[in-house]
């Protein structure tokens, strides 16, 4: 398979690329590094990015910003930053993606444990991967020829303990390698609309 990973670069992302890369062809794609740059809250660079890589069998986000902090202080234009970046930045590329993936190609979507157990200073992010969820679910009932849609909702990484530790006290981590293979059940699987949790 020819599989696009837009995230390459990240600790996700990385883990992603080494899990696949080792059956399929990848094209990495990142903010500023990969084969490819996109910045995926912009549907023109979305298109161009596709434009450049052609038809392919599977789409990979590991991608996406986020605001913490506390909810008495947000402004709209903070809470903006997570719905501009990782809901709709993912949602531009699974709709323009369909018509890239070839006949029975996949999306995966990434959003996280925050949308389903919330954290303090986490209303942003619970949010966004709440919505990243529901669109998942809407869209696997819609997509035509074959493709299927998934989310995978990680935990905190254990490779991002030293900048996002202190929200997540409580909490198990998972290291990247872990949460890679739960890509792999997505684009390597045959079920749809599903959101694979890696708590």
């Amino acid at each position: 398979m020819k599989i696009v990973v837009i995230g390459a670069t990240g600790a996700v992302g990385k883990a992603v690329v080494e899990q696949l890369g080792q059956r399929h062809e990848i094209v990495t794609v990142g903010g500023t590094g990969g084969q490819y740059q996109v910045k995926f809250e912009d549907e023109a660079s979305v298109r161009a990015l596709f434009a450049k890589t052609g038809k392919v069998d599977a789409v990979v986000v590991a991608a996406g910003d986020l605001h913490f902090g506390p909810l008495h202080e947000m402004t709209p234009e903070q809470f903006r930053k997570g719905l501009n970046s990782k809901l709709m930045g993912q949602i531009n590329v699974a709709l323009i993606a369909q018509e890239y993936l070839n006949d029975g190609g996949s999306i995966t979507l990434t959003s996280g444990i925050v949308g389903q157990q919330p954290i303090r200073f986490g209303a942003n992010a619970s949010a966004v991967n709440a919505a990243v969820e529901g669109f998942v679910l809407g869209a696997a009932i819609e997509l035509q020829r074959g493709l299927r849609i998934n989310v995978v909702s990680p935990t905190v990484l254990t490779e991002s303990l030293d900048k996002y530790g202190p929200f997540f006290y409580g909490f198990e981590s998972a290291d990247a390698r872990r949460v890679a293979l739960a890509y792999s059940r997505s684009v390597e699987g045959a079920e749809t609309g599903k959101t694979y949790k890696v708590w």
